[in-house]
């Protein structure tokens, strides 16, 4: 894998500042992103941005937008329609789905060209008659090889200079493959998804069903982020991915059958290459059918992060907290006589280290207040999901003989029910239930993997790296 070449953003080329970013200091500074930094720019700099804009029009405005891109604090809506039909080819993966493969490939066919991997299906007879009639390629596995090896047949196949990897029991249509595709006029994007939202396979869907439709695992929310390691997106999965098939190489690590599409994302990333998440575009994925089913494929997913963390070490730590913020998380759940000056003195603290850090016509105290206060909240969250989700086997061995764990895990269930914002279509109790279960699942596969690679690296979380 490679980023491509160093050929800068063209002319006209336009991005925009993130919603969570604040201007301050008559625009000369810019605080928020993801992770959190401080961009200081000079007056003709600053001058560049206009209505939240800017336009590459000369050299200085392609270096901002380069450097705004670069510090996610700003985003490209995707550029028009830099990618033609007949440039892309979609990669299908299937295994014994072909009613699902025929939703698929009567929407993207004729428009773009396709080709399916029958990864060994049981029926490979009705694989072939819905690629047949679709006009596809077909190529078939004589062995289930897994996903990513599925992926790669195809990606070896394809001669575009574009490939979408669409699973087969994906809906999606041209227009959001190709509209995904014009994030390609950046040249350093190679790889660029969309939303994925979850669809019932019946007309009265169940209340876990309900809840895929608003918080599927593979739903990384509603606004837009450059994907890497410590964003608010750090991950994409590969149900729908669009890729430069030059800046990819060989693909996917054809080991792997579970967390594949991240190692693939982190290595893109690691090879300097951008990957975008483009909210504005949306597919949507089939929810699994039986409750059974729903939670092995969570448990399933937390599998994946021993194995991440063999190939990225702390990258897939479950929590960044620095250790500031990590003591006055802990001290809030603990609901103790000196919770409250613990968490003060420690907001302080921390308050005062960014005061130091922040341009002095940057806000002062105000700003320095506010973003400790980001921090603390980002950092109770975090620590009420470690013990809801990714330690809840140790903490389900500790609550029973603990006063102090029992009210530390009340505490974390009633502060993740206030940070997390129940969609107006759902239920409170369908969609608290089915997240509480969703954990549960979730956090038993992280610690089986833990155990099957006699490692709990994937457990253990980080501390924020100094320049952040």
């Amino acid at each position: 894998m490679g980023a491509r070449g160093l050929v800068g953003l063209p002319s006209g080329f336009e991005v925009q500042i993130r919603e969570d970013v604040r201007v301050v200091s008559d625009g000369r500074v810019l605080i928020g992103g993801s992770p959190v930094r401080v961009a200081r720019l000079s007056e003709p700099g600053a001058a560049l941005i206009h209505e939240g804009r800017v336009t590459v029009i000369d050299e200085s405005s392609r270096r901002l937008a380069d450097r705004l891109l670069d510090g996610n604090l700003a985003f490209p809506p995707a550029q028009g329609e830099a990618v033609l039909a007949s440039e892309l080819t979609v990669v299908i993966p299937i295994k014994d789905r072909a009613e699902q493969l025929e939703r698929l490939l009567s929407g993207l066919r004729p428009v773009i060209d396709c080709v399916v991997v029958d990864d060994a299906s049981t029926d490979a007879a009705a694989i072939a008659d819905v690629a047949s009639r679709h006009g596809v390629r077909l190529v078939r596995h004589q062995r289930n090889t897994g996903p990513a090896a599925a992926r790669n047949t195809g990606l070896a196949s394809v001669t575009t200079p574009y490939v979408a990897f669409v699973d087969s029991d994906v809906e999606t249509d041209p227009g959001t493959l190709i509209g995904l595709a014009g994030h390609f006029a950046d040249p350093k994007v190679v790889a660029v998804a969309p939303r994925v939202r979850g669809i019932a396979p019946r007309a009265r869907p169940r209340w876990f069903q309900r809840y895929d439709a608003t918080s599927m695992s593979l739903d990384l929310g509603d606004q837009p982020a450059l994907v890497r390691p410590g964003s608010s997106v750090s991950w994409l999965p590969s149900a729908c991915l669009v890729v430069r098939r030059d800046s990819v190489g060989e693909g996917f690590d054809e080991s792997l059958r579970v967390a594949e599409d991240v190692d693939f994302v982190w290595r893109l990333v690691a090879a300097g290459g951008r990957v975008r998440y483009d909210s504005a575009f949306e597919v949507r994925h089939d929810s699994r059918g039986t409750l059974g089913a729903w939670l092995g494929r969570k448990a399933y997913y937390g599998t994946g992060g021993a194995l991440l963390a063999q190939r990225h070490g702390d990258l897939v730590a479950p929590a960044v907290l620095s250790p500031v913020l990590a003591v006055a998380s802990a001290a809030l759940l603990a609901q103790r006589r000196w919770s409250a000056p613990v968490v003060l003195v420690c907001t302080l603290l921390t308050a005062a280290r960014i005061r130091r850090a922040l341009p002095m016509e940057a806000g002062g105290a105000e700003e320095a207040g506010r973003l400790a206060t980001r921090g603390l909240l980002s950092g109770v969250s975090q620590t009420a999901q470690l013990i809801l989700r990714h330690w809840w086997p140790a903490t389900a061995c500790v609550v029973p003989f603990s006063a102090r764990a029992r009210r530390a895990l009340v505490a974390a269930v009633v502060v993740d029910v206030v940070l997390t914002p129940r969609p107006p279509a759902s239920s409170a109790l369908g969609f608290h239930l089915a997240r509480r279960l969703d954990d549960l699942a979730y956090g038993a596969g992280l610690w089986l993997g833990a155990l099957r690679a006699r490692s709990v690296r994937c457990l253990v979380p980080r501390g924020v790296p100094r320049s952040t």
